[in-house]
């Protein structure tokens, strides 16, 4: 009869009927500390937001404006193409991306993939090329209520915190004056080449050191790379107390995390996988800590990090807290979610057999 539904269209129904329920299964999925992670992860990009803005405000009062040509979202975090403290080069474009609060939330999750929870001890290395990472890490460790034992480097690449009255120091004594962060630097150095200021003007290294000393926060100076290594890994250790550091995060490409060696050109960013480690003497803290079994999140390739984890390049305007697939991400990437996909990938093969089977037979 002409109303009956035929082969082909059963079969087209029955597949939406078993699609339908799957989808209303995943819906469902009992997501448990998920939950926890996706309001850590807003809270961490509405802290981020809140630490541009302040940014921004102490910039007024310093009687400096904002370039919008160059830092076109008005954020407070883009530096000048040159200046006596800028070390290597950089891109504008991947400054200006992770200016967007939802690094934030990035920065949550890839510490949860880690496997680090609150109360834990995060060790973190960082140049000034990414003042705006070094702002995420520390909105998603507030959030989290993580301990982040930061060590960070004075130099800057280009688009960086490169000027010299604004350097990294000084960006972090401004969130921590109007109260947005209470986190302060375990140490500091100068950075560049060998960590020690090489290349820099020695009027311009003066400055630095005036500021560092100004502050009260431990100022290394150790050019020997495994030295140095092995110095900030004692700092790190002795912050960290005795449940031991959780996890490493390393902002930036500052010689003393990459080290000389050139396997840190295979590292992909995010929550990497090491499994060469290069020997001591050219080994930076990202492979040190890999060696001691440590989680590593790498944050330098930015185009690759915002591509694999759905946040847009070079925003204009930032979006808003809450946009962007990272979020789903925590949804997808737990197991029970998985597992279901598997199913369903199952069962949507089983039925496409029998259906070929059954039209053979018929």
């Amino acid at each position: 009869m002409d109303f009956l539904l035929n082969r082909h269209q059963r079969f087209i129904l029955v597949l939406f009927v078993v699609s339908l329920l799957f989808f209303f299964f995943a819906k469902i999925l009992p997501v448990g500390d998920k939950n926890l992670q996706t309001a850590n992860m807003i809270q961490a990009s509405e802290i981020m937001r809140e630490a541009i803005s302040t940014l921004s405000m102490c910039l007024a009062e310093k009687n400096q404006e904002i370039n919008q040509e160059f830092d076109i979202n008005g954020t407070g975090l883009i530096g000048i193409e040159n200046s006596p403290i800028t070390t290597t080069l950089g891109s504008l474009e991947a400054k200006r991306t992770t200016t967007n609060p939802n690094m934030g939330a990035l920065v949550v999750h890839l510490l949860y993939e880690a496997g680090v929870r609150e109360g834990d001890a995060v060790a973190v290395g960082a140049s000034g090329s990414f003042p705006a990472m070094i702002v995420a890490v520390m909105s998603a460790a507030k959030a989290m209520g993580v301990n982040p034992i930061i060590i960070c480097s004075l130099g800057a690449s280009q688009w960086g915190a490169n000027r010299p009255d604004f350097h990294i120091l000084k960006m972090l004594e401004c969130l921590s004056s109007a109260g947005v962060f209470d986190f302060r630097p375990a140490a500091v150095s100068l950075g560049g080449e060998r960590d020690v200021g090489e290349g820099m003007p020695d009027e311009t290294k003066e400055l630095l050191i005036r500021d560092i000393e100004d502050s009260g926060i431990l100022f290394m100076q150790e050019e020997d790379l495994p030295d140095n290594v092995r110095t900030k890994i004692q700092i790190y250790e002795k912050h960290a107390g005795e449940n031991g550091i959780k996890g490493f995060i390393n902002i930036g490409g500052s010689w003393a995390n990459i080290g000389t060696s050139s396997e840190i050109l295979n590292l992909k960013p995010g929550l990497v996988k090491i499994s060469k480690i290069p020997p001591v003497e050219s080994r930076g803290l990202v492979f040190e800590m890999a060696d001691r079994h440590i989680p590593v999140v790498h944050l330098l390739y930015i185009k690759g990090l915002v591509e694999f984890y759905g946040l847009p390049w070079d925003p204009k305007p930032l979006p808003e807290v809450g946009k962007g697939l990272v979020y789903q991400k925590v949804v997808q990437d737990h197991p029970l979610f998985l597992l279901l996909a598997a199913v369903y990938l199952c069962v949507m093969v089983f039925l496409l057999a029998w259906f070929k089977i059954t039209k053979k037979i018929i």
